[in-house]
């Protein structure tokens, strides 16, 4: 860990300064804070990513939109790792007919680093981390239109234990995100979902004149249940979820992600997800939005608490097929 923390403040910390995109032409302009692009929750990740139009309680990490259907106070912490360990924390409550608030906070920490003097002797450590603030807002809209919101505070900071003051650094940035979901077909089961992230100011460290765009993109999705006209009791469901998201500076190079979730009795889950990439460029580790690979996650509910695990099964430059992310939830 510690060599590769070394090795990535040697070339800029890819999570927190931002990297090109990896356009042929080399030209594009550098992106701050790509770890925004990493997913956040078990449901999300066991579903290929495919959230954009899915009522969920990781929405505030996935389309604020789908807050507006939760019903109970809730607590949510969440736990996992891609190339780095990752740790959140969600409280979502309901204001009765208005809609539902939530504040969440998301921790990626890249690890600590020992800073040696010329003679090997240890001279003080510095970590790495990556901060993300979030307060959300879903609401119902007349017409089955859920529409939410996301203000975001986001840091990068290199902190200092010893004597190395002069390797500290705060890189910083606001942003929102936009986000609808709608079901167009009176008793139909389809919903659609659309949704701007990370839509901000540049980032900016503290102690330098460079900065960069923060990875705006662009989502659009689709979410069906298949059992409701097979299954009356309605103790069982299968949704169907597919959707596209692509850079709102560049379009037209998308990433597809598509999930499908079964639900019975409200009480297991089972999800499996997949996302494709239009071209080969996934590997390369300068394109950290555009890891593919197949995934898997289950989760259990006992009232009032649920547990979700999930998990990758293709090994990428950004996960490891022996991580288990982990989301656990308790409702007050």
């Amino acid at each position: 860990m510690v060599a590769a923390v070394a090795l990535l403040a040697a070339l800029g910390p890819p999570f927190a300064s931002g990297q090109e995109r990896g356009e042929p032409d080399g030209e594009a302009e550098r992106e701050g804070a790509l770890f925004l692009l990493l997913p956040v929750g078990a449901q999300g990740i066991g579903s290929g990513r495919a959230m954009t139009a899915v009522a969920s309680e990781e929405a505030a990490f996935w389309n604020p939109a789908g807050l507006a259907a939760q019903r109970e106070r809730r607590l949510t912490v969440y736990s996992g790792k891609h190339l780095d360990q990752s740790t959140a924390l969600s409280v979502l409550w309901p204001l009765s007919r208005l809609g539902t608030v939530g504040l969440s906070y998301y921790l990626h920490d890249q690890g600590k680093q020992d800073i040696t003097d010329d003679f090997e002797n240890v001279l003080g450590e510095v970590s790495h981390r990556n901060h993300l603030a979030i307060a959300s807002f879903g609401a119902a809209l007349p017409w089955g239109v859920h529409a939410g919101v996301n203000g975001k505070v986001v840091q990068y900071r290199v902190g200092c234990s010893g004597e190395c003051q002069e390797h500290e650094t705060t890189s910083s940035a606001y942003a929102w995100d936009v986000g609808v979901q709608a079901q167009p077909l009176p008793g139909v089961p389809l919903r659609v979902g659309w949704m701007l992230t990370h839509l901000g100011t540049r980032f900016r460290s503290r102690d330098a004149d460079e900065s960069g765009p923060l990875p705006a993109r662009m989502r659009v999705g689709v979410a069906y249940e298949a059992l409701g006209r097979l299954v009356e009791d309605g103790m069982m469901s299968l949704w169907l979820s597919v959707e596209a998201e692509d850079h709102v500076r560049a379009l037209g190079s998308p990433s597809v992600h598509v999930g499908m979730e079964f639900l019975a009795a409200d009480i297991v889950n089972v999800a499996i997800g997949y996302a494709h990439l239009h071209d080969g460029r996934a590997q390369d580790p300068q394109n950290l939005d555009r890891a593919s690979g197949a995934t898997v996650g289950v989760g259990f509910s006992v009232d009032p608490f649920d547990l979700g695990l999930s998990k990758y099964l293709a090994h990428s430059n950004l996960t490891e097929t022996s991580a288990i992310h982990v989301s656990l939830g308790v409702s007050f």
